[in-house]
């Protein structure tokens, strides 16, 4: 085997890589409190979907517990905090997104059992 082909990436690896790069973001995403309830917004079902293209520009597609809620720019802030710690992560975009609606079904077990939800 050329040395070359050693060094070549397979789609396997780059899978590999990503799912590890985005449980590093979410293991970020895990340190953003919302100060309301006192959860991170990973466990309390916050987070629809996380994109990160080559170029390290990651798209974070997020809901809030309620429309009207005033927070959105405080979590938006400590979301930019946490994901610089991801050396991959270069830029972020925080969408906020309404559908589906927020529920208590979305909170993982740990958040329903630490807010006293059933």
């Amino acid at each position: 085997m050329a040395e070359e082909d050693k060094n070549e990436v397979t789609p396997e690896a780059e899978t590999t890589t990503s799912a590890d790069i985005k449980d590093r973001i979410l293991s970020a995403l895990e340190t953003v409190i919302d100060p309301e309830l006192g959860l991170d917004i990973v466990n309390l079902g916050l987070i629809y979907d996380i994109n990160l293209d080559k170029d390290g520009f990651c798209t974070i597609n997020m809901t809030l517990t309620t429309m009207g809620c005033p927070l959105s720019d405080l979590l938006t802030e400590q979301i930019h905090q946490a994901l610089a710690a991801v050396p991959e992560v270069k830029d972020v975009k925080v969408e906020l997104v309404w559908y589906p609606q927020w529920t208590t079904e979305r909170m993982s077990r740990y958040a329903r059992i630490a807010l006293g939800i059933r």
